[in-house]
């Protein structure tokens, strides 16, 4: 199966080249040969992306089978110990290299079909692959912004509030929080009035929405690169907004507020603000990390426009 265990140690936010139009074209010969939607194995793609820090050199995708169900060619290890693994010549070489991107994709789209085409006979299939419900979540969520937007090329990004509203915002991650316990801040405090529009940063997917004793109405937003957008302290959500919703930088999302720290509707326990969080998945386990220098990143972006 492909590899779950610790990748980077770091968020990944951005590629480091642009071979997205390389990849597009594999993704949608895979699909033509397997019947497997492109925006899956690009989904899957793009996850183990994150697991292994971009692919190696000399690679398109950063899927990596593992050694030992990996077929091979004939006569070759470990073929000879392991018959039954999986692996398929993509290219028609006549070989079946576990480090030829079109063979290990293709294998892939053959793992997938022997499953089913559905929808459900796909998230089946990944299960089994890597035994985990959010990785299961996460592609799945990835391949419906793929394809909504026909491409995986999607690096647009959003400052958090209107750069027009009177806001402000410090440094604040890892600070001491007396509310529900010893603990730090695990966030950005960004502090505007009542009602100020709150937008999505990036292009990912609502996955929660409702009430939490310390964040108040807050929203939560997976995106590609499978980092959690947390959003703390509305006011209020958009209308119409749900779990599930494919969303994009910019798309309002809800209102600054001051809601939480109490049953369901407590409000003014504090000035108003929007707490913007961060936590990077690598696989395995899911950690905080500090979203100001991404803001002020942002913020310059979107000043520059």
């Amino acid at each position: 199966m492909l590899s779950v265990l610790l990748g980077v140690s770091h968020p990944v936010y951005a590629e480091k080249k642009d071979d997205s139009q390389a990849r597009m074209a594999l993704y949608q010969k895979t699909e033509a040969v397997t019947g497997i939607p492109w925006e899956y194995l690009a989904a899957v793609d793009q996850y183990e992306r994150q697991i292994h820090d971009n692919p190696k050199e000399g690679r398109l995708t950063a899927l990596e089978a593992d050694p030992m169900f990996w077929t091979g060619t004939a006569g070759e290890m470990p073929t000879d110990f392991f018959p039954e693994g999986w692996g398929g010549d993509g290219n028609g070489d006549g070989k079946t290299d576990i480090n030829n991107d079109e063979d290990v994709l293709w294998s892939l789209g053959q793992y997938i079909n022997s499953y089913g085409t559905t929808k459900e006979d796909i998230k089946i299939a990944l299960w089994n692959y890597y035994k985990r419900d959010l990785t299961v979540q996460t592609i799945m969520n990835t391949a419906k912004v793929f394809q909504k937007f026909q491409t995986v090329s999607l690096t647009d990004r959003s400052f958090p509030v209107p750069i027009e509203a009177n806001y402000s915002y410090r440094t604040t991650w890892g600070d001491a929080r007396g509310f529900g316990g010893r603990r730090i801040h695990e966030g950005t405090d960004i502090f505007a009035n009542y009602g100020v529009p709150v937008k999505s940063t990036t292009y990912g997917v609502i996955e929660m929405k409702g009430w939490n004793r310390y964040g108040g109405w807050r929203v939560g937003i997976r995106d590609i690169y499978n980092i959690y957008h947390y959003y703390a302290h509305l006011q209020n959500f958009s209308e119409d907004l749900k779990v599930g919703d494919v969303v994009q930088p910019g798309d309002v999302i809800g209102g600054v507020g001051a809601s939480g720290y109490g049953p369901p509707g407590t409000s003014g326990k504090f000035p108003p603000h929007l707490h913007y969080g961060m936590y990077q998945d690598n696989g395995n386990n899911e950690w905080s990390f500090d979203p100001y220098p991404y803001l002020k990143r942002w913020e310059r972006m979107e000043k520059n426009k």
